[in-house]
């Protein structure tokens, strides 16, 4: 039976995360790097890979810290309660799990935070891996690959690319898709960073006739499903604890607020009408919590099975932050929706997150074909 209490180690790993996120980046440092015009600190993230975050799932043998899904998504729910910008998702988690089996041997780089990965997946406006129409026609020995990506997580920044191609079959169709590692400088990529609400680092990449070989190849040939899926469930596990942490934010902003505000002389945190609404997100959010903590230990234990896990996890982690960040806003008023205070950041980032990696439509109909509806 799965369990979902914190171990004594997991719970060192929260209370140390906690204690260092606080105080190195708080919400405040969000909005210097979108002031500043950087997707990320460059020099916080030095300090998380020092920590052993960025290889959180890298094998020891490869200098990773190896400490499972589980603690990716506690790290991952820490950093959500700040909003702290990072490549943690997109290399450590992403790129590290859907490199470990396939080319063990490119993971030093990701486990000392030296190399950053993004994941380019997405052709329209929805998630859907199966529907790519990108190609990578043989030329030889090797691959020409010509296309667009859009939506790519950490895409103007990552030293590397995992990119998914279509060297088979038709849009549409799992089968005839294959995985490249590619360098982001090679000849024929060109990015282009979009400006999204959340202050992060998107990309749309172009693929004009890029060469590729065969030692580029993630997995085998035709056979990218396979190395991507449990990838992709990394990270959408992952992502859905950020987002639950980000809800946990939330709610502590707003509680904060209910016990401090006045009106007409008394505390509106004493308005039954506003306590009940507090005490629904709470319990939101633990059941939450509970799903994201069963997404780690299936991962772990049992990856092979874990799309059911990991889709309740994103479905609620999407829903519960809409509800977080929707009554933050309401319940702080008029100042709720101004640039100078920070929920509007919780709402901006929730609002990302919700899109990311597969929508609540997209992840509450993975459940329903799991369960056999």
């Amino acid at each position: 039976m799965t369990t979902l209490m914190l171990t004594e180690d997991e719970t060192m790993l929260r209370d140390s995360a906690r204690g260092f996120l606080d105080d190195a980046a708080p919400v405040k440092n969000l909005r210097e790097n979108r002031d500043a015009g950087r997707p990320f600190d460059t020099g916080l993230w030095k300090e998380m890979a020092q920590m052993g975050w960025a290889g959180v799932l890298v094998s020891e043998e490869a200098g990773g810290s190896d400490m499972g899904h589980r603690a990716a998504g506690i790290l991952a729910g820490e950093m959500g309660q700040t909003l702290v910008a990072s490549p943690f998702i997109s290399s450590a988690v992403i790129a590290a799990t859907a490199l470990r089996n396939a080319a063990s041997d490119r993971l030093s780089g990701i486990a000392d935070g030296s190399t950053l990965y993004a994941l380019a997946i997405d052709e329209g406006a929805k998630f859907g891996p199966a529907r790519t129409a990108m190609t990578a026609s043989r030329s030889g020995n090797a691959f020409k690959l010509s296309g667009r990506k859009v939506f790519v997580a950490d895409g103007s920044s990552a030293d590397r690319v995992l990119v998914l191609a279509r060297t088979g079959g038709s849009a549409g169709e799992a089968e005839g898709l294959t995985l490249f590692d590619l360098d982001a400088g090679r000849a024929g990529i060109s990015r282009d960073r979009k400006d999204m609400v959340d202050s992060r680092d998107f990309a749309q990449i172009d693929f004009d006739g890029v060469d590729a070989t065969g030692d580029d190849v993630v997995g085998e040939v035709d056979g990218g499903m396979a190395a991507v899926a449990r990838a992709l469930n990394a990270g959408q596990a992952a992502l859905s604890a950020e987002l639950t942490g980000l809800s946990a934010g939330a709610f502590a902003m707003t509680a904060g607020y209910l016990k401090e505000r006045k009106q007409f002389g008394v505390i509106i945190g004493t308005f039954q009408a506003l306590q009940h609404r507090a005490a629904h997100m709470w319990s939101e959010i633990e059941v939450t919590a509970s799903a994201i903590a069963n997404a780690g230990r299936v991962l772990d234990e049992t990856p092979d099975e874990s799309d059911l896990a990991v889709s309740v996890a994103k479905a609620r982690a999407t829903k519960t932050a809409k509800l977080a960040v929707s009554e933050g806003v309401q319940m702080h008023g008029g100042i709720g929706m101004t640039d100078e205070f920070d929920m509007g950041f919780f709402m901006k980032r929730a609002r990302v997150g919700a899109e990311w990696l597969g929508d609540y439509g997209y992840h509450a109909a993975r459940v329903a074909r799991a369960r056999g509806f």
